[in-house]
Parts: structure tokens; sequence; C-alpha cells
């Protein structure tokens, strides 16, 4: 069975990277998915897909893997640049500002 080794992005609803430090091993899936003809909910007989393990670095990570004889993919995380505005979200109220204010 097949893993995958990845630092997650941060989700659309945080404008922060909170959450983004950790790694996580998630296992590929080995079955396809089912759609129960009664409920219409969606199943796998796969339980490994619902396992996903985190770990503070990426060398634990392929240290657990390689100690347990699992094949991994590494996804190295993408730099994000920094937004930072000069003054901050408090220069949206500042006084002494120059020209006329609009949204």
């Amino acid at each position: 069975m097949r893993a995958r080794i990845y630092q997650p992005a941060k989700t659309a609803m945080q404008s922060g990277s909170a959450k983004t430090h950790q790694w996580v091993l998630e296992y590929a899936p080995a079955s396809e998915r089912e759609v129960d003809p009664l409920m219409g909910w969606t199943s796998s007989s796969d339980t490994q897909s619902q396992v996903r393990l985190k770990f503070e670095t990426r060398a634990a990570a392929e240290a657990y893997a390689a100690e347990k004889g699992i094949a991994y993919d590494l996804v190295e995380p993408k730099p994000r640049k920094p937004v930072i505005r000069a003054r901050g979200y408090g220069e949206n109220f500042a006084t002494d500002r120059k020209g006329a204010w609009t949204h």
C-alpha cells in the first residue's frame, strides 16, 4: 500500500497559517468508493483510506514510514509569500490619512 507524506495547505477559511506546520501521512485509496443504492451514501471497504497520521517534522514521518515498510511519495510544500502591510489592520482607521477613504 502506498502513502503520501505532505504538509497541508491553509484552508480557504483561514487568513493565518495555523494547522499548516505539521506533516501528514495519508494512505492512497486501495479500492473505489461505492454509492449505497438505498441511502445514497458513499462508502468504501478500504479502512486504510480513513487513516491520517500527523507528525511534527518531515523526518519523523519518513522515519515512521521506513520503520513500518510503507512505500511513500513525498510532496514538498510550495513556499507562500507573506502578505504584510506596512501598518496592518489599524491602517483602515488611521486619522492621518492623506486621501479620501473609500471602500
